[in-house]
């Protein structure tokens, strides 16, 4: 099983969108996908048609009861998140260990699943710390506007901290741009700008901009259910591939 946190510090990146499209493109590949919503916007539990779940990852977290699986399709689970999780931050702060909590929830299910996909809270808490540390590669979406890296140097540092302190194994896996705009001339600008601040860990795929992409998380579903023609799909599809060559 390999374990993918897909992390930024920012909103509006498309973080949840990457994380529930690869999951659901590396599904379509018959790999057996977990994905794990620990932001507690539920934004990806709600993606996936989820609303108003009785258990969700807080639970575990709390309780240290298994993780809530809940089944999307053959290929694809998702463990669900709650705005219960809200309270999980300062919980875990007296709790012994509260670092590796998450950790320790996925190794009882390490064992049914090739990839595991955490959706990260677009924020450097200790929500994030146990998806860092649970993790083996970190993914980074990085909006192709031009402050998409402000702030950056914040993120790279706390993995390099995770890594240093408590998974020496956690590697950033790669970045890649969203919300990409073809025809704006800057948007070639802010590749060449993002690609030498990250070298070759810039993937060569881009998401474009494309209204099926949100209207695909309205309806719940993923974008190869609900416009499988569509850019969002095709450029979904590539990435995953590239995914799956690269890390």
């Amino acid at each position: 099983m390999k374990t993918i946190a897909i992390l930024n510090h920012k909103g509006g990146t498309g973080k949840t969108t990457s994380t529930l499209n690869i999951g659901a493109g590396l599904a379509r590949l018959k790999k057996k996908i977990l994905l794990v919503d620990i932001d507690p916007q539920s934004n990806l539990t709600e993606g996936l048609g989820l609303r108003d779940v009785k258990t969700s990852i807080y639970n575990s977290i709390k309780d240290g009861t298994p993780l809530p699986i809940l089944r999307i399709s053959e290929y694809l689970d998702i463990v669900p998140s709650s705005l219960d999780l809200l309270g999980a931050e300062i919980e875990l702060v007296s709790r012994f260990g509260r670092e590796t909590i998450l950790k320790k929830l996925l190794k009882e299910v390490s064992k049914d699943y090739d990839y595991v996909i955490i959706d990260c809270a677009p924020a450097l808490g200790m929500l994030t710390v146990n998806a860092l540390v649970s993790a083996d590669t970190v993914l980074i979406p990085l909006e192709a506007e031009y402050f998409a890296y402000r702030g950056i140097d914040r993120l790279v540092s706390i993995i390099g901290e995770v890594r240093s302190h408590y998974n020496e194994k956690l590697t950033i896996g790669g970045v890649f741009i969203t919300k990409k705009n073809p025809s704006r001339v800057i948007t070639d600008q802010i590749t060449e700008s993002i690609k030498k601040y990250f070298n070759e860990k810039l993937f060569n795929t881009s998401i474009r901009i494309n209204v099926a992409l949100v209207e695909a998380q309205l309806k719940g579903i993923s974008v190869f259910e609900y416009e499988p023609m569509s850019n969002g799909a095709k450029d979904y599809s590539k990435l995953v591939d590239e995914i799956l060559i690269k890390i």
